[in-house]
């Protein structure tokens, strides 16, 4: 491992090894990207305010972990007891046993000969943690945390499930209590979550979706966070988000008649999808765009019938970009 500028990196700045009933971290700009090893720890609580290109964790029982944003792969092996919050690329865990983890994962979460898992979607905030997503190359909106993939399983058995939807994040993962690490601005308030929170693989609550697109632009996060905010607080559920490349076939095909006025803002970047789940939902999402986002082009299905074929529409397009 080279740091930039050519000094040596001393991998045990990088390291949290043999650790019991400690409290230990690292601040925002003191990982910046290098990977991160987490091994043989009991009775931890470890928090990794930064970015990083791996995170291997090994042996460890009964930890509580913060991971922040992480470009590649993220590995628990022989853990067992922990309770985990995780942003990455890939989530992969082998021979674990009941971790509980509060997922922000932008590809299928993968478990291996593991049982007992409970998963939440991610939520969290401190300052630098927007820059940090984008420093470790994360969408936001990428987020597949529900959508886990068991490829050891046992017939008659479920190796995982879904945490509460009312956990609170605080219970998991307390806030650190070391004088350094309380530095860090963190807020575990659902509604300043840096990612949005989404039902996933949830049961719907009803028969109406709509779907939501907003075109790339200066102002495409913020405005999709304005029409969560205005959505959910409208009682309308949040059912999934995607940030994902179109070209002009991939508009004919989601967006049908309206095609052509979208066509030429593809050219400017990824989209930022929203699904919304609730009776009315279209009525309301339609509305609520035409009060807020007067001016702003979005795509917003055109009635409860059409929307359910936009929503699959999307997303099988979607899936096959990320799985491609």
């Amino acid at each position: 491992m080279l740091e930039s500028g050519g000094g040596e990196v001393d991998p045990k700045d990088y390291t949290f090894s043999g650790l019991k009933d400690e409290t230990v971290g690292r601040l925002p700009g003191r990982v910046a990207g290098q990977q991160f090893v987490i091994q043989d720890c009991e009775n931890c609580s470890i928090y990794i305010f930064d970015h990083s290109a791996t995170v291997t964790i090994d042996d460890c029982v009964n930890c509580q972990i913060f991971l922040g944003p992480i470009k590649g792969s993220v590995f628990f092996r022989n853990c067992k007891d922990c309770k985990c919050i995780v942003a990455c690329q890939q989530f992969r865990t082998r021979d674990c046993r009941r971790l509980e983890v509060f997922l922000c994962c932008a590809t299928q979460p993968i478990i291996e000969s593991s049982t007992g898992m409970k998963f939440g979607c991610f939520q969290y905030y401190y300052p630098e943690l927007a820059l940090q997503f984008k420093d470790a190359g994360l969408s936001i909106f990428n987020n597949t945390w529900s959508n886990i993939h068991d490829f050891t399983p046992v017939s008659g058995e479920n190796n995982w499930g879904l945490l509460p939807e009312n956990a609170v994040v605080q219970d998991y993962v307390p806030l650190p209590t070391s004088e350094e690490l309380k530095a860090v601005r963190v807020s575990t308030d659902a509604m300043k979550s840096i990612i949005p929170i989404t039902r996933g693989q949830r049961q719907k609550n009803s028969d109406e979706s709509c779907l939501a697109v907003f075109f790339a632009g200066d102002y495409t996060t913020a405005n999709a966070r304005k029409l969560i905010d205005e959505m959910t607080g409208k009682g309308f559920q949040l059912v999934q988000t995607k940030e994902v490349s179109m070209k002009a076939e991939d508009a004919q095909r989601v967006f049908r008649q309206c095609a052509s006025e979208f066509i030429p803002l593809l050219e400017r970047g990824p989209v930022v999808a929203l699904e919304f789940n609730g009776d009315g939902a279209v009525e309301g999402c339609r509305n609520t765009v035409n009060d807020v986002f007067n001016g702003t082009k979005v795509f917003v299905s055109e009635s409860k019938a059409s929307a359910s074929q936009d929503v699959d529409n999307f997303y099988n397009f979607a899936d096959m970009q990320m799985g491609m």
